[in-house]
């Protein structure tokens, strides 16, 4: 089978993310089919960004399509998004004519690379397929107050709704769309969920040293008491106010928190840990993907945390939860949402959202905990990621989603 996947923001282990095609199409390549991966050469998200042209990463095709730079998410990443979109429609004569797709993959976050995949698609005789990361435009309404009547947000509804009724396949991360789907125009029976996951390879091979700096924070908190640790991007999402303010409350119990991760926010974060003299909270720069194992190893509790918002209801799929519990660590959770693996795997506590008093708690009562009673909580974190959450698993779940009748 040949599998064209449009992904904007596509990435690898070197260039950064996006991860979840890279990992995807590798498990399709070893499993005997052609991947080609679209993407623009420039994102926001990368750590590197490639060269624009085509080239091979453990045997997965990418092509990457000359876009403009931008910052933030306005004008500039409008453009961006343009570019891309022209670029590939302008490339699908070639498309169609030397790689032949049999499965078309829409997968772009934002949702307009339906039109592209489905001119794609219907020229090339394939399946056409939609993959849904968030959903937007609900996103973007109701986690930046973008108004319903903005040209960009009608647009983005425009071509969700278009791929609820065209998409031969819907595939969804979040595992509780169904409603809001069907809303939409979705028969339910075209809609598969397969969620986040990791990569074994990067838990079962002896990790890279840390970094000296990281090492060092590492071990003068371990020296102080027990150890809190935030792995991930620093943005208003991630809730980081949250954990600071309940740093504050425990700034006099042996608590110490260690904070790796780059973002929006990871400046004035900083400013907030200097200007209120939070010595119990040392914040650094974000570390290599193949050295988080090593930091989780040495944190006692790994922290997540999200805002209080509606858009949450749909479900959440985070990457850097499946890394916590694959790094056996108890986990504070701090959400309220239409799913929680946390407490389905039984790998910690949950506590509400955006209330510092509630964190802190949390984390008193996993201290509090006897060492081997968090190794327990940590055990059964990893072994449900490794019954549900491994790329072998994702990869069949989502050929099996998309089903025969795309092999030509």
């Amino acid at each position: 089978m040949k599998l064209l996947v449009l992904n904007h923001y596509v990435g690898s282990p070197a260039m950064g993310m996006e991860y979840r095609p890279y990992y995807l199409a590798r498990e399709w390549v070893r499993a005997g089919h052609e991947v080609l991966l679209l993407g623009a050469d420039f994102s926001h998200v990368r750590t590197h960004q490639p060269p624009a042209g085509d080239q091979r990463v453990d045997g997965i095709g990418y092509r990457f399509y000359k876009t403009p730079p931008y910052q933030g998410n306005g004008l500039g990443r409008v453009k961006n998004i343009w570019a891309y979109l022209r670029a590939v429609w302008a490339d699908t004569p070639r498309i169609v004519r030397e790689f032949r797709p049999d499965v078309v993959v829409a997968s772009s976050t934002y949702p307009m690379d339906i039109w592209v995949a489905q001119r794609i698609a219907r020229r090339a005789g394939a399946k056409l397929v939609y993959e849904v990361h968030d959903l937007w435009p609900l996103s973007p309404i109701e986690l930046s107050g973008m108004s319903r009547r903005h040209p960009f947000i009608m647009l983005c509804q425009a071509a969700e709704d278009h791929a609820y009724r065209h998409a031969d396949r819907v595939i969804s991360m979040l595992p509780k769309v169904h409603g809001y789907m069907a809303s939409r125009g979705l028969d339910l029976a075209r809609l598969h969920v397969v969620p986040n996951g990791i990569t074994l390879d990067e838990w079962e091979a002896e990790p890279p040293p840390l970094r000296e700096d990281v090492a060092a924070a590492l071990d003068a908190a371990a020296a102080a008491g027990t150890v809190v640790g935030y792995a991930g991007s620093m943005g208003l999402p991630n809730a980081l106010d949250t954990l600071l303010d309940a740093a504050k409350l425990v700034q006099h119990e042996p608590l110490r928190f260690v904070l790796v991760g780059s973002g929006h926010e990871q400046a004035r974060l900083a400013r907030r840990v200097a200007d209120e003299g939070l010595a119990n909270v040392t914040m650094l720069p974000t570390i290599p993907k193949a050295q988080v194992p090593a930091f989780l190893a040495r944190c006692d509790i790994a922290y997540i945390g999200w805002q209080r918002v509606p858009i949450y209801r749909f479900g959440i799929a985070p990457n850097k939860l499946m890394d916590y519990m694959m790094a056996r660590r108890a986990v504070l959770h701090s959400v309220e949402a239409g799913n929680d693996p946390v407490a389905e795997a039984g790998c910690g506590l949950t506590v509400a959202p955006q209330d510092p008093a509630a964190v802190a708690d949390g984390l008193r009562r996993l201290a509090a905990l006897p060492a081997d009673e968090r190794r327990a909580l940590g055990e059964r974190g990893r072994a449900f990621v490794l019954a549900h959450h491994t790329y072998p698993v994702l990869a069949r779940r989502f050929l099996d989603a998309v089903g025969p009748a795309a092999v030509r």
